[in-house]
Protein backbone atom coordinates (compact mmCIF):
# COMPACT_ATOMS: atom_id res chain seq x y z
CA UNK A 1 0.00 0.00 0.00
CA UNK A 2 1.49 3.71 -1.12
CA UNK A 3 1.85 6.66 1.13
CA UNK A 4 -0.54 9.89 1.16
CA UNK A 5 1.01 12.19 -1.62
CA UNK A 6 -1.69 14.22 -1.85
CA UNK A 7 -4.01 15.73 0.96
CA UNK A 8 -6.41 18.15 0.34
CA UNK A 9 -9.10 19.69 2.73
CA UNK A 10 -12.09 22.15 3.51
CA UNK A 11 -11.62 24.18 6.33
CA UNK A 12 -14.39 25.15 8.21
CA UNK A 13 -15.37 27.06 11.72
CA UNK A 14 -16.07 23.81 14.08
CA UNK A 15 -15.07 20.70 11.38
CA UNK A 16 -13.08 19.81 8.07
CA UNK A 17 -13.31 17.88 5.06
CA UNK A 18 -10.12 15.83 3.94
CA UNK A 19 -9.35 13.83 1.07
CA UNK A 20 -6.09 11.92 0.22
CA UNK A 21 -4.67 10.39 -2.63
CA UNK A 22 -2.10 8.12 -3.52
CA UNK A 23 0.51 8.28 -6.09
CA UNK A 24 -1.56 6.17 -8.19
CA UNK A 25 -4.42 8.79 -7.98
CA UNK A 26 -6.61 6.66 -5.97
CA UNK A 27 -8.59 7.93 -2.84
CA UNK A 28 -7.39 7.07 0.69
CA UNK A 29 -9.31 7.30 4.11
CA UNK A 30 -7.11 9.69 6.15
CA UNK A 31 -7.67 8.83 10.11
CA UNK A 32 -8.21 11.91 11.84
CA UNK A 33 -8.81 12.14 15.38
CA UNK A 34 -8.60 15.19 16.81
CA UNK A 35 -7.74 18.54 14.95
CA UNK A 36 -5.22 18.98 17.18
CA UNK A 37 -3.54 15.59 16.80
CA UNK A 38 -4.23 16.33 12.69
CA UNK A 39 -2.23 19.04 12.98
CA UNK A 40 0.85 17.49 14.89
CA UNK A 41 1.02 14.81 12.46
CA UNK A 42 0.62 16.85 9.99
CA UNK A 43 3.99 19.26 10.94
CA UNK A 44 5.78 16.50 11.79
CA UNK A 45 6.07 14.94 8.45
CA UNK A 46 7.93 16.91 5.26
CA UNK A 47 4.61 18.20 3.82
CA UNK A 48 4.35 21.44 1.64
CA UNK A 49 1.23 24.30 1.92
CA UNK A 50 -0.23 25.40 -0.51
CA UNK A 51 -3.32 27.96 -0.46
CA UNK A 52 -5.33 28.63 -3.02
CA UNK A 53 -7.06 31.65 -3.57
CA UNK A 54 -11.24 31.25 -3.39
CA UNK A 55 -11.71 31.73 -6.85
CA UNK A 56 -9.62 28.84 -7.68
CA UNK A 57 -10.38 26.27 -5.38
CA UNK A 58 -10.54 25.45 -2.19
CA UNK A 59 -7.74 25.26 0.55
CA UNK A 60 -5.64 22.67 -0.05
CA UNK A 61 -1.83 20.72 1.13
CA UNK A 62 0.29 19.26 -1.56
CA UNK A 63 3.27 17.26 -0.89
CA UNK A 64 5.40 14.20 -0.47
CA UNK A 65 4.48 12.14 2.86
CA UNK A 66 6.98 10.32 4.69
CA UNK A 67 7.18 6.86 4.79
CA UNK A 68 5.85 6.60 8.45
CA UNK A 69 2.50 8.35 7.06
CA UNK A 70 1.51 4.48 6.36
CA UNK A 71 0.63 4.30 9.85
CA UNK A 72 -2.18 7.25 9.56
CA UNK A 73 -3.83 6.02 6.16
CA UNK A 74 -5.93 2.98 5.35
CA UNK A 75 -7.11 1.79 1.70
CA UNK A 76 -10.84 1.64 1.14
CA UNK A 77 -13.26 0.45 -1.62
CA UNK A 78 -14.53 3.14 -3.85
CA UNK A 79 -18.20 3.08 -5.32
CA UNK A 80 -18.44 4.07 -8.86
CA UNK A 81 -21.16 6.64 -7.61
CA UNK A 82 -22.41 8.78 -10.55
CA UNK A 83 -21.74 12.66 -10.18
CA UNK A 84 -24.80 14.31 -9.41
CA UNK A 85 -24.92 16.74 -12.25
CA UNK A 86 -24.59 14.56 -15.34
CA UNK A 87 -24.21 11.41 -14.12
CA UNK A 88 -21.83 9.95 -16.53
CA UNK A 89 -18.78 7.58 -15.55
CA UNK A 90 -16.11 10.12 -15.75
CA UNK A 91 -12.19 10.59 -15.98
CA UNK A 92 -12.31 12.34 -12.59
CA UNK A 93 -12.66 8.72 -10.67
CA UNK A 94 -8.68 7.84 -10.96
CA UNK A 95 -6.38 10.27 -11.08
CA UNK A 96 -2.77 10.31 -12.04
CA UNK A 97 -0.29 10.48 -9.28
CA UNK A 98 1.90 13.40 -8.74
CA UNK A 99 4.94 11.08 -7.18
CA UNK A 100 7.91 13.11 -7.87
CA UNK A 101 9.94 9.64 -7.69
CA UNK A 102 8.85 8.78 -11.18
CA UNK A 103 11.42 8.61 -13.83
CA UNK A 104 9.32 7.52 -16.60
CA UNK A 105 8.63 10.66 -18.53
CA UNK A 106 4.81 11.29 -19.28
CA UNK A 107 3.29 14.31 -21.53
CA UNK A 108 -0.33 15.64 -21.66
CA UNK A 109 -1.67 17.68 -24.42
CA UNK A 110 -4.27 20.40 -24.59
CA UNK A 111 -6.08 21.49 -27.60
CA UNK A 112 -8.15 24.63 -27.88
CA UNK A 113 -10.07 23.92 -30.87
CA UNK A 114 -11.18 27.13 -33.28
CA UNK A 115 -12.54 26.99 -36.84
CA UNK A 116 -9.30 27.91 -38.41
CA UNK A 117 -6.35 27.41 -36.49
CA UNK A 118 -6.56 25.99 -32.99
CA UNK A 119 -3.35 26.45 -29.67
CA UNK A 120 -1.57 23.55 -28.67
CA UNK A 121 0.32 23.01 -25.35
CA UNK A 122 2.18 20.21 -24.66
CA UNK A 123 3.78 19.75 -20.80
CA UNK A 124 5.62 17.12 -18.94
CA UNK A 125 4.67 15.48 -15.93
CA UNK A 126 5.56 17.95 -13.89
CA UNK A 127 4.12 20.76 -15.28
CA UNK A 128 6.91 22.62 -17.48
CA UNK A 129 5.74 23.19 -20.84
CA UNK A 130 7.24 21.17 -23.18
CA UNK A 131 5.69 22.32 -26.35
CA UNK A 132 3.55 25.51 -27.73
CA UNK A 133 2.27 25.76 -31.01
CA UNK A 134 -0.53 27.02 -33.57
CA UNK A 135 -1.71 24.18 -35.90
CA UNK A 136 -4.36 23.94 -38.27
CA UNK A 137 -7.93 22.30 -37.32
CA UNK A 138 -7.87 19.36 -39.33
CA UNK A 139 -6.67 15.50 -37.41
CA UNK A 140 -3.35 15.25 -39.77
CA UNK A 141 -2.47 18.13 -38.91
CA UNK A 142 -2.59 17.80 -34.92
CA UNK A 143 -1.03 14.01 -35.41
CA UNK A 144 2.19 15.43 -36.78
CA UNK A 145 2.73 18.03 -34.45
CA UNK A 146 2.26 15.32 -31.94
CA UNK A 147 4.00 12.81 -33.73
CA UNK A 148 7.46 13.51 -31.47
CA UNK A 149 5.38 13.30 -28.25
CA UNK A 150 3.36 10.31 -29.16
CA UNK A 151 5.14 7.40 -27.63
CA UNK A 152 4.71 8.46 -23.96
CA UNK A 153 1.37 11.15 -24.61
CA UNK A 154 -0.70 10.31 -21.95
CA UNK A 155 -3.93 12.06 -22.91
CA UNK A 156 -4.63 15.02 -25.34
CA UNK A 157 -7.81 16.96 -24.32
CA UNK A 158 -10.01 19.31 -25.90
CA UNK A 159 -13.75 21.22 -25.03
CA UNK A 160 -16.94 20.26 -25.97
CA UNK A 161 -17.82 21.89 -29.29
CA UNK A 162 -19.16 22.66 -32.75
CA UNK A 163 -16.32 20.53 -34.04
CA UNK A 164 -15.89 18.26 -31.11
CA UNK A 165 -17.80 15.26 -32.27
CA UNK A 166 -16.01 14.88 -35.44
CA UNK A 167 -12.14 16.03 -34.39
CA UNK A 168 -12.80 13.62 -31.58
CA UNK A 169 -13.62 10.66 -33.46
CA UNK A 170 -11.10 11.37 -36.11
CA UNK A 171 -8.04 11.72 -33.59
CA UNK A 172 -9.29 8.87 -31.66
CA UNK A 173 -9.53 6.96 -35.34
CA UNK A 174 -5.65 7.58 -35.93
CA UNK A 175 -4.70 6.55 -32.44
CA UNK A 176 -4.59 9.32 -30.15
CA UNK A 177 -5.91 9.26 -26.35
CA UNK A 178 -8.11 11.94 -27.08
CA UNK A 179 -10.41 13.34 -24.33
CA UNK A 180 -13.31 15.36 -24.35
CA UNK A 181 -13.75 17.76 -21.34
CA UNK A 182 -16.79 19.23 -20.32
CA UNK A 183 -17.17 22.82 -21.65
CA UNK A 184 -18.64 24.33 -18.40
CA UNK A 185 -16.09 22.69 -15.88
CA UNK A 186 -13.28 23.56 -17.87
CA UNK A 187 -14.25 27.21 -17.88
CA UNK A 188 -14.58 27.38 -14.33
CA UNK A 189 -10.98 26.05 -14.13
CA UNK A 190 -9.78 28.48 -16.46
CA UNK A 191 -11.61 31.32 -14.83
CA UNK A 192 -8.67 32.08 -12.76
CA UNK A 193 -6.39 33.39 -15.56
CA UNK A 194 -6.24 36.63 -15.87
CA UNK A 195 -5.83 36.74 -19.86
CA UNK A 196 -8.60 34.61 -21.57
CA UNK A 197 -6.38 33.64 -25.00
CA UNK A 198 -6.46 30.68 -26.95
CA UNK A 199 -2.46 29.75 -25.67
CA UNK A 200 -3.81 30.18 -21.94
CA UNK A 201 -6.89 27.84 -22.89
CA UNK A 202 -4.48 25.44 -23.95
CA UNK A 203 -2.56 25.42 -21.31
CA UNK A 204 -4.76 25.01 -18.81
CA UNK A 205 -6.53 21.72 -20.59
CA UNK A 206 -3.05 20.33 -20.72
CA UNK A 207 -2.69 21.37 -16.71
CA UNK A 208 -5.82 19.21 -16.04
CA UNK A 209 -5.45 16.76 -17.70
CA UNK A 210 -2.19 16.20 -16.07
CA UNK A 211 -4.40 16.81 -12.45
CA UNK A 212 -6.92 13.99 -13.59
CA UNK A 213 -9.42 16.58 -12.26
CA UNK A 214 -11.39 17.11 -15.05
CA UNK A 215 -14.99 14.69 -16.22
CA UNK A 216 -14.74 12.99 -19.53
CA UNK A 217 -17.88 13.64 -22.06
CA UNK A 218 -19.35 10.96 -23.99
CA UNK A 219 -19.01 11.81 -27.84
CA UNK A 220 -22.47 10.23 -29.68
CA UNK A 221 -22.24 8.42 -32.22
CA UNK A 222 -23.13 9.39 -35.73
CA UNK A 223 -26.76 7.90 -35.64
CA UNK A 224 -27.56 10.05 -32.55
CA UNK A 225 -26.41 13.16 -33.91
CA UNK A 226 -28.50 12.90 -37.19
CA UNK A 227 -31.43 12.48 -35.03
CA UNK A 228 -30.94 15.49 -33.63
CA UNK A 229 -30.22 17.07 -36.83
CA UNK A 230 -33.49 15.75 -37.80
CA UNK A 231 -35.25 17.38 -34.01
CA UNK A 232 -33.77 20.72 -34.60
CA UNK A 233 -34.32 21.23 -37.94
CA UNK A 234 -37.66 20.11 -37.48
CA UNK A 235 -37.99 22.61 -33.80
CA UNK A 236 -36.57 25.70 -35.57
CA UNK A 237 -38.59 25.81 -39.20
CA UNK A 238 -41.88 25.08 -36.36
CA UNK A 239 -40.42 28.65 -34.62
CA UNK A 240 -39.88 30.43 -37.74
CA UNK A 241 -43.50 29.37 -39.10
CA UNK A 242 -45.27 30.75 -35.91
CA UNK A 243 -43.10 34.09 -36.17
CA UNK A 244 -44.14 34.58 -39.38
CA UNK A 245 -47.87 33.94 -38.55
CA UNK A 246 -47.77 36.12 -35.38
CA UNK A 247 -45.91 39.04 -37.49
CA UNK A 248 -49.16 38.86 -40.12
CA UNK A 249 -51.66 38.62 -36.90
CA UNK A 250 -49.80 41.47 -34.76
CA UNK A 251 -49.09 43.83 -38.17
CA UNK A 252 -52.73 43.65 -38.99
CA UNK A 253 -53.88 44.99 -35.88
CA UNK A 254 -52.91 48.26 -36.08
CA UNK A 255 -54.94 48.81 -39.13
CA UNK A 256 -58.26 47.13 -37.14
CA UNK A 257 -58.06 43.81 -38.66
CA UNK A 258 -58.35 41.07 -35.66
CA UNK A 259 -57.79 37.38 -37.10
CA UNK A 260 -58.98 35.93 -33.79
CA UNK A 261 -59.27 31.99 -32.87
CA UNK A 262 -58.71 30.42 -36.36
CA UNK A 263 -57.19 26.81 -37.78
CA UNK A 264 -54.08 26.79 -39.67
CA UNK A 265 -55.74 25.49 -42.29
CA UNK A 266 -57.31 28.45 -43.00
CA UNK A 267 -55.93 31.09 -41.57
CA UNK A 268 -54.45 32.28 -45.43
CA UNK A 269 -58.72 32.57 -46.59
CA UNK A 270 -59.60 34.51 -43.53
CA UNK A 271 -56.53 37.02 -44.01
CA UNK A 272 -56.86 37.15 -47.96
CA UNK A 273 -61.22 37.93 -47.39
CA UNK A 274 -60.05 40.58 -44.81
CA UNK A 275 -57.82 42.38 -47.01
CA UNK A 276 -59.98 42.03 -50.29
CA UNK A 277 -60.80 46.20 -49.78
CA UNK A 278 -56.97 46.96 -49.66
CA UNK A 279 -55.09 45.29 -52.67
CA UNK A 280 -51.67 47.36 -51.60
CA UNK A 281 -51.92 45.82 -48.11
CA UNK A 282 -52.84 42.73 -49.23
CA UNK A 283 -49.59 42.60 -51.98
CA UNK A 284 -47.25 43.11 -48.92
CA UNK A 285 -48.91 40.59 -46.52
CA UNK A 286 -49.40 37.91 -49.62
CA UNK A 287 -45.37 37.47 -49.47
CA UNK A 288 -45.56 36.62 -45.65
CA UNK A 289 -47.99 34.07 -46.22
CA UNK A 290 -46.41 32.33 -49.42
CA UNK A 291 -43.35 31.70 -46.63
CA UNK A 292 -45.85 30.56 -44.04
CA UNK A 293 -47.10 28.17 -46.61
CA UNK A 294 -44.19 26.77 -47.33
CA UNK A 295 -42.57 26.36 -43.90
CA UNK A 296 -45.91 24.66 -43.28
CA UNK A 297 -45.01 22.30 -46.20
CA UNK A 298 -41.64 21.37 -45.30
CA UNK A 299 -42.28 21.19 -41.34
CA UNK A 300 -44.73 18.61 -42.23
CA UNK A 301 -42.25 16.95 -44.17
CA UNK A 302 -40.26 16.45 -41.85
CA UNK A 303 -42.42 15.36 -38.96
CA UNK A 304 -43.70 12.61 -41.49
CA UNK A 305 -39.82 11.29 -41.29
CA UNK A 306 -40.00 11.75 -37.43
CA UNK A 307 -42.82 9.48 -37.17
CA UNK A 308 -41.33 6.89 -39.44
CA UNK A 309 -37.86 7.39 -37.48
CA UNK A 310 -39.98 6.88 -34.15
CA UNK A 311 -41.91 3.40 -35.83
CA UNK A 312 -39.01 2.13 -36.60
CA UNK A 313 -36.87 1.54 -33.47
CA UNK A 314 -38.39 -0.37 -31.47
CA UNK A 315 -37.18 1.63 -28.53
CA UNK A 316 -39.05 4.59 -29.22
CA UNK A 317 -42.07 2.23 -29.79
CA UNK A 318 -41.87 0.91 -26.71
CA UNK A 319 -41.48 4.52 -25.31
CA UNK A 320 -44.74 5.95 -26.65
CA UNK A 321 -46.47 3.14 -24.64
CA UNK A 322 -45.38 5.26 -21.58
CA UNK A 323 -48.55 7.41 -20.67
CA UNK A 324 -47.98 11.05 -21.57
CA UNK A 325 -44.73 10.17 -23.97
CA UNK A 326 -45.28 11.39 -27.39
CA UNK A 327 -43.30 10.85 -30.23
CA UNK A 328 -40.97 13.37 -30.20
CA UNK A 329 -40.64 13.02 -26.74
CA UNK A 330 -39.19 9.35 -27.38
CA UNK A 331 -37.17 10.29 -29.87
CA UNK A 332 -35.46 13.02 -28.32
CA UNK A 333 -34.47 11.10 -25.41
CA UNK A 334 -33.50 7.98 -27.55
CA UNK A 335 -31.15 10.63 -29.27
CA UNK A 336 -29.84 12.58 -26.55
CA UNK A 337 -28.99 9.31 -24.10
CA UNK A 338 -27.53 7.37 -27.17
CA UNK A 339 -26.28 4.21 -24.76
CA UNK A 340 -27.80 3.33 -21.77
CA UNK A 341 -24.85 1.90 -20.23
CA UNK A 342 -23.10 4.99 -19.59
CA UNK A 343 -25.41 6.01 -16.89
CA UNK A 344 -24.71 3.81 -14.01
CA UNK A 345 -27.66 4.09 -12.12
CA UNK A 346 -31.02 5.43 -14.12
CA UNK A 347 -31.78 8.02 -11.23
CA UNK A 348 -29.05 9.56 -12.08
CA UNK A 349 -30.37 10.65 -15.60
CA UNK A 350 -32.71 13.12 -14.18
CA UNK A 351 -29.71 15.17 -13.10
CA UNK A 352 -28.34 14.75 -16.33
CA UNK A 353 -30.67 16.55 -17.69
CA UNK A 354 -31.04 19.03 -15.01
CA UNK A 355 -33.99 18.10 -13.05
CA UNK A 356 -32.56 17.57 -9.60
CA UNK A 357 -32.45 20.68 -7.48
CA UNK A 358 -29.10 22.22 -6.90
CA UNK A 359 -27.35 22.57 -3.47
CA UNK A 360 -25.61 25.01 -1.73
CA UNK A 361 -23.38 23.61 1.30
CA UNK A 362 -20.90 25.64 3.32
CA UNK A 363 -19.53 24.28 6.87
CA UNK A 364 -22.14 23.73 9.49
CA UNK A 365 -24.71 27.02 9.17
CA UNK A 366 -25.52 26.60 5.06
CA UNK A 367 -26.81 24.14 3.97
CA UNK A 368 -29.80 25.07 0.98
CA UNK A 369 -31.43 22.95 -1.53
CA UNK A 370 -33.07 25.59 -4.84
CA UNK A 371 -34.47 25.09 -7.79
CA UNK A 372 -33.63 22.44 -10.46
CA UNK A 373 -30.45 22.83 -12.22
CA UNK A 374 -31.13 22.92 -16.02
CA UNK A 375 -27.84 21.58 -17.10
CA UNK A 376 -27.49 19.08 -20.03
CA UNK A 377 -30.32 19.15 -23.14
CA UNK A 378 -32.52 22.19 -22.65
CA UNK A 379 -34.74 20.21 -25.56
CA UNK A 380 -35.30 16.72 -23.96
CA UNK A 381 -35.63 18.78 -20.39
CA UNK A 382 -38.72 20.30 -22.27
CA UNK A 383 -40.38 17.48 -23.83
CA UNK A 384 -40.18 15.23 -20.86
CA UNK A 385 -41.93 18.74 -18.74
CA UNK A 386 -44.74 18.41 -21.71
CA UNK A 387 -44.91 14.95 -21.61
CA UNK A 388 -44.75 15.15 -17.61
CA UNK A 389 -48.12 17.75 -18.27
CA UNK A 390 -49.91 15.81 -20.64
CA UNK A 391 -49.84 12.80 -17.96
CA UNK A 392 -51.16 15.00 -15.09
CA UNK A 393 -53.91 17.04 -17.72
CA UNK A 394 -54.50 14.89 -20.63
CA UNK A 395 -54.50 11.25 -19.50
CA UNK A 396 -57.20 9.37 -18.52
CA UNK A 397 -56.00 6.24 -17.50
CA UNK A 398 -55.38 6.04 -14.08
CA UNK A 399 -51.65 4.72 -13.13
CA UNK A 400 -49.66 4.58 -9.84
CA UNK A 401 -47.21 7.76 -11.53
CA UNK A 402 -50.35 9.94 -12.42
CA UNK A 403 -51.35 9.38 -8.69
CA UNK A 404 -47.93 10.20 -7.54
CA UNK A 405 -47.82 13.58 -9.31
CA UNK A 406 -51.08 14.76 -8.07
CA UNK A 407 -50.28 14.28 -5.06
CA UNK A 408 -47.34 16.44 -5.36
CA UNK A 409 -49.14 18.87 -7.23
CA UNK A 410 -51.29 19.50 -4.17
CA UNK A 411 -48.73 19.98 -1.62
CA UNK A 412 -46.16 21.70 -3.72
CA UNK A 413 -47.81 23.13 -6.93
CA UNK A 414 -48.17 22.15 -10.90
CA UNK A 415 -44.96 22.84 -12.12
CA UNK A 416 -43.16 21.57 -9.09
CA UNK A 417 -44.95 18.21 -9.90
CA UNK A 418 -44.49 18.28 -13.99
CA UNK A 419 -41.05 18.66 -13.03
CA UNK A 420 -40.99 15.70 -10.45
CA UNK A 421 -43.41 13.59 -12.40
CA UNK A 422 -40.61 14.05 -15.91
CA UNK A 423 -37.36 13.10 -13.99
CA UNK A 424 -39.14 10.20 -13.12
CA UNK A 425 -40.18 9.49 -16.80
CA UNK A 426 -36.37 9.57 -17.51
CA UNK A 427 -36.25 7.38 -14.78
CA UNK A 428 -38.63 4.81 -16.19
CA UNK A 429 -37.45 5.14 -19.88
CA UNK A 430 -33.96 4.16 -19.26
CA UNK A 431 -34.58 1.41 -17.11
CA UNK A 432 -36.95 0.39 -19.91
CA UNK A 433 -34.04 0.88 -22.28
CA UNK A 434 -31.52 -0.99 -20.45
CA UNK A 435 -33.50 -3.62 -19.36
CA UNK A 436 -35.43 -4.58 -22.44
CA UNK A 437 -38.33 -4.50 -20.67
CA UNK A 438 -41.82 -2.75 -21.47
CA UNK A 439 -43.99 -0.49 -18.88
CA UNK A 440 -46.24 -1.65 -17.25
CA UNK A 441 -48.91 0.89 -15.38
CA UNK A 442 -50.65 -1.27 -13.22
CA UNK A 443 -53.59 0.77 -11.18
CA UNK A 444 -53.06 3.35 -8.21
CA UNK A 445 -53.40 1.66 -4.72
CA UNK A 446 -55.94 3.77 -2.23
CA UNK A 447 -55.97 3.46 1.37
CA UNK A 448 -58.78 1.12 2.33
CA UNK A 449 -61.89 2.46 4.07
CA UNK A 450 -63.00 1.48 7.71
CA UNK A 451 -65.66 -0.30 6.39
CA UNK A 452 -63.76 -1.89 3.59
CA UNK A 453 -61.27 -3.37 6.53
CA UNK A 454 -64.70 -4.11 8.57
CA UNK A 455 -65.96 -6.41 6.03
CA UNK A 456 -62.85 -8.24 5.22
CA UNK A 457 -62.35 -9.03 9.12
CA UNK A 458 -65.99 -10.28 9.31
CA UNK A 459 -65.06 -12.57 5.90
Amino acid sequence: MQAVTTIGFDIAKSVFQVHGIDAEGQVVKITIGTQQNFWQNLQLRSFHFTEFAPDQTTAAIFGQAAASTKSMVTKVPIKRKAPATDGVDSGALKRPGLSRRRTAMRYFAGLDVATIHSALCVIDGEGAIVMECAVETTPAAIRDALKPYLPKLERLGHETGSLAPWLHKELKALGLPIVCLEAAHARAALSAMRNKTDRNDARGLAHILRTGWFRSVHIKSDASYRLRLLLTARRNIKRKFLDIENTVRHSLKAFGIRVGNVSRGRFEAKVRAELSDDPVLAGMVESLLNVRATLWEHYLKLHKLLLQVVAHEEVCRRFVRVPGVGPVAALSFYASVDDPRRFLKSRTVGAHFGLTPKRWQSGTSIDQKGHISKKGDGEVRTALYEAANALLTLTRAASPLKSWGQKVAKKRGHRAACVAVARKLAIIMHAMWRDGTEFKSGTPQTKKTISERALEARG
